[in-house]
Formats: structure tokens, C-alpha cells, sequence
């Protein structure tokens, strides 16, 4: 079955079940499902290990992917994870006009997706 329609078809269900926060308009398909399973992880391990949490993390990285490309998801997680590097080696990816730029992008998709699921 298509994410499409799967998705699709888990809204409805969602929807009819009276859930709030599954209700995402028109979710991308241009993330890699290791990278939503990924983010659905660190999320869960965030916000504890429930069924709950995981509805409300699955719903946080469809509305992510609504906001910004997948290209610009990996570019700014990239750069966060290079930035924890101390000293010299991590402060480019720190201070550059374009790590800035891509880590803002993410925050308020992430803003975004904290108000709409959480």
C-alpha cells in the first residue's frame, strides 16, 4: 500500500477514533522512513516510551516534513550533530551564516510541530 494511502487510511482511522493530534494536512513523502523512524526514537526517548508519545512524535515529524524538504531536515541535523564537537573543529558548524540558517529552519518547523502535536 502507498504511504498515501496508508496514511491516509491511519488519519481516518485516527480521526474517527477522536484523535487530535493525528490530524496532519497532507503529509510529504520525500523523507526516508529511517529518518522519520530515527526522529520518532529520539522523540519517544525524550518524551517517554508510551503509546502516547509516539502518536504525538509521529505526528511531530509529519508536520516537520510539511515544513521543509528533507534536504534541509539532514543539513540541519547535520550540522547540529557536527557542532557538538568542542573547540576549533565544531565551531564553524556553530557560527556559519548557513548552519544558522538551516538549525533556524528546523526549530520553528519544530516549534511548529511542538504546538500542533503536543
Amino acid at each position: 500500500m502507498p504511504f498515501t494511502r496508508l496514511a491516509a487510511a491511519a488519519t481516518a482511522f485516527a480521526v474517527s477514533a477522536g484523535s487530535a493530534f493525528a490530524q496532519i494536512p497532507s503529509v510529504q513523502n520525500d523523507f526516508p522512513t529511517y529518518a522519520r523512524a530515527d526522529y520518532v526514537y529520539g522523540c519517544m526517548k525524550a518524551n517517554g516510551e508510551t503509546q502516547e508519545a509516539m502518536q504525538r512524535c509521529s505526528c511531530s515529524i509529519d508536520v516537520i516534513a510539511t515544513i521543509i524538504d528533507y534536504r534541509r531536515y539532514e543539513e540541519a541535523s547535520t550540522f547540529l550533530s557536527l557542532g557538538l564537537q568542542t573547540g576549533e573543529k565544531g565551531v564553524v558548524f556553530r557560527t556559519s551564516a548557513q548552519s544558522k540558517a538551516a538549525i533556524g529552519d528546523l526549530r520553528r518547523a519544530q516549534a511548529e510541530a511542538e504546538m500542533r502535536c503536543f
